[in-house]
């Protein structure tokens, strides 16, 4: 540990105990300091605003502290906005984030933040509304749909082969969607893109299709072994953390 920053740690939590300040005499007795020592810490936590000097050279907690304070009651507090959330896994995990929800009818991207260590794909933007059957947005929204609704939908959307791995067929594409129902995850393994996977939830299933929402993360193909459990685990929890804010 190193000493003198303990040394100032307890100063300020003796300061904190005493309301109307303290004197530096009783600080270094109370805190087993030697004057010399105290001083010094005195100076410098007074110059970084973390305490302060009256008139009368009694010492109380500065103004730096209750800026501490405020951030931290923000971060326990958590995001705000469904976007300051986003921002938030991103930043944990290196990832895209993304959200979508049936716009007209359709499953479409209605918000991106990009993550540094996830492969760019220019396709998957604010608006994109095709190739729902090979996306794990599209996937995650299409499970909220009544079976018939869902066939309806992809005869006429059609099942585009965008990769070799694109399911194209609706009894394959409906046992995929049978393995996300029992996971809670819904997953495309390079369907859409050869090199990147993507794994999504359910944030809201109930209500008008356009009151659905599904949050999903992308990554390159090459992290999903070691990095599925972990995610999969992280997207349960961000399906519940989501719901107040979408």
């Amino acid at each position: 540990m190193i000493q003198s920053v303990q040394r100032a740690l307890r100063i300020m939590e003796l300061v904190g105990r005493h309301a109307d300040g303290v004197s530096a005499p009783r600080i270094a007795f109370e805190c087993g300091l030697n004057r010399a020592t105290a001083y010094n810490l005195l100076r410098t936590l007074v110059y970084e605003g973390y305490l302060r000097r009256d008139g009368e050279g009694r010492y109380s907690l500065g103004l730096e502290v209750s800026d501490r304070y405020s951030e931290l009651t923000r971060a326990i507090s958590g995001p705000k906005t469904c976007g300051a959330y986003m921002r938030k896994v991103s930043a944990e995990t290196g990832y895209s984030t993304f959200v979508a929800r049936f716009v007209e009818d359709r499953p479409a991207v209605t918000e991106v933040i990009e993550g540094n260590r996830s492969p760019h794909v220019e396709d998957l933007i604010v608006g994109f509304d095709d190739g729902a059957h090979a996306t794990a947005l599209g996937k995650a929204l299409l499970a909220t749909l009544r079976p018939d609704d869902r066939a309806r939908f992809l005869r006429a959307a059609g099942m585009r082969r965008f990769t070799g791995r694109t399911l194209v067929e609706p009894d394959a594409f409906e046992h995929d969607l049978a393995v996300g129902d029992e996971s809670g995850v819904y997953a495309e393994l390079g369907q859409f893109k050869a090199d990147v996977a993507c794994a999504g939830v359910v944030v809201r299933r109930d209500g008008n299709p356009s009151e659905r929402v599904v949050f999903a993360v992308a990554m390159p193909l090459s992290d999903i072994r070691e990095s599925w459990q972990r995610m999969s685990a992280r997207l349960r929890e961000a399906a519940a953390e989501l719901q107040p804010l979408v």
